[in-house]
């Protein structure tokens, strides 16, 4: 048995009832054969890739507040640091009822990668709880978060780890967590990206992972000799990444016809309104049903159905596991140019791999969506040095670091025979510089 087969068996005998961790260990290990298969007695010798599917540390404990009726509620936190090789661990906290371990440790290991793709000196960690902010009070939410961070704060620093938003920690969230984290230490640090612009945020971090999927998907596209003006594109999500990923699609020219929530979807022939849109999910926190008081015109349908309308580009945007076989195959069959994934891991294996074999351009979501994490590093930078950028300062950077990424990711895929295949270049380009600071680190 190969090596990198040994460790996916080990992986799923290790850690039974995780099965997106177990997905990501298996879509990584495989895309790396090559790499591991012309080292693999330094790297068996060295327990290699051992190490780099066993978390540093995995913390998990208990959150007890109280509610609007005076009833203690619990939750559970979790905060996995998995690789700190090229720095400290950097990755967001996930607020959802979804949240398991199995989730959280799939995310810290796609974000070890990612992180290493955007060039910057971060390492990868996760962590977030199963409670669910939508129909909370800010109260509410204020005490959960208070509860939350006083056992998180042992764990964390802006040279140890520095969390971040992710689905269901926005800036309300963000706020109160550090404000009880400088309430517990007494220090006024970077140890939050996210941040408000008041206290130490980055301008552009807001607008990050969706403008950095777009300006990646632009230059995949510019690099097979596409121009990206003109193209439609289906959306699917309707939170930050979504938002900002349909933005910056319409100034590049695109039209955008959909966007979705967890309980249906909008298709909009004359291309999504942000600025309705934006009033409905960030001011009013309410439902897509409410789309069509702002357009009459379009149409809101229950349950799943994005992929199914006919466009150039499809850019999911919401959540693991979204995009099914099913409906690559629609997505096929209608004439999609490319797929780029703005969130992390939407599409099954099955969907990538059938994409793939359609010769449709695929950027998976550890290069296409490291945008919001390149930026967050920008935001410890800025923090660091007790300056704030310009709003185009720092989206020139973002836009440099996710061209950068596009080529990096490209190059390694030509290195090893897989000309086009971004999944495979992307694993293997951010694979290589953990690789060459783990093993300059020693056995640690």
């Amino acid at each position: 048995m190969s090596y990198v087969d040994e460790i996916i068996e080990a992986v799923v005998a290790k850690n039974p009832s995780e099965p997106e961790f177990h997905q990501a260990v298996k879509e990584v290990l495989n895309s790396l054969r090559p790499v591991v298969d012309a080292n693999e007695e330094k790297y068996r010798k060295e327990a290699l890739l051992e190490r780099l599917v066993e978390p540093e540390r995995q913390i998990k404990f208990r959150v007890p507040w109280v509610d609007d009726k005076g009833r203690v509620q619990v939750n559970t936190g979790y905060r996995v640091q998995f690789n700190s090789a090229i720095g400290p661990y950097k990755g967001g906290l996930r607020l959802h009822p979804s949240v398991n371990l199995g989730i959280i440790k799939f995310l810290g290991f796609e974000q070890i990668f990612k992180n290493s793709l955007t060039g910057l000196p971060i390492g990868g960690g996760k962590g977030g709880s199963d409670f669910d902010p939508k129909g909370k009070s800010d109260r509410e939410v204020m005490a959960f978060c208070q509860s939350f961070m006083t056992e998180l704060c042992k764990y964390i620093g802006e040279n140890t780890d520095v969390p971040a938003g992710d689905i269901g920690t926005g800036a309300r969230e963000i706020g109160y967590l550090y404000g009880q984290y400088k309430r517990i230490t007494g220090r006024y640090e970077g140890v939050l990206t996210g941040k408000g612009l008041s206290y130490g945020g980055s301008l552009a971090r807001t607008e990050a992972t969706g403008y950095g999927l777009l300006y990646l998907t632009q230059e995949m596209l510019k690099m097979n000799g596409i121009d990206i003006a003109g193209k439609t594109a289906a959306v699917s999500g309707s939170g930050n990444v979504a938002i900002y990923a349909i933005q910056k699609a319409q100034q590049l020219g695109v039209k955008v016809l959909t966007c979705s929530d967890s309980n249906g979807w909008v298709y909009d022939p004359e291309g999504i309104d942000v600025a309705a849109l934006k009033e409905i999910k960030e001011v009013r926190r309410a439902r897509l049903t409410e789309y069509k008081n702002y357009r009459p015109n379009s149409e809101y349908h229950e349950g799943r159905g994005v992929w199914t309308v006919k466009v150039d580009l499809a850019l999911p945007c919401a959540t693991q596991n979204e995009l099914h076989l099913e409906d690559a195959k629609a997505l096929a069959a209608n004439g999609v140019i490319a797929v780029a994934e703005g969130a992390n891991m939407p599409t099954t294996m099955e969907a990538t791999e059938y994409l793939q074999e359609q010769g449709i351009l695929f950027a998976p979501g550890k290069a296409a969506n490291a945008g919001g994490v390149a930026t967050s590093a920008l935001e410890m930078s800025q923090n660091s040095e007790r300056l704030s950028w310009t709003f185009d300062e720092v989206d020139a950077k973002l836009q440099g670091i996710m061209v950068n990424i596009c080529h990096n990711m490209a190059d390694a895929a030509e290195r090893y025979g897989f000309a086009k295949n971004y999944v495979a270049g992307a694993n293997i380009a951010g694979f290589e510089k953990v690789v060459d600071a783990m093993l300059a680190q020693g056995v640690v």
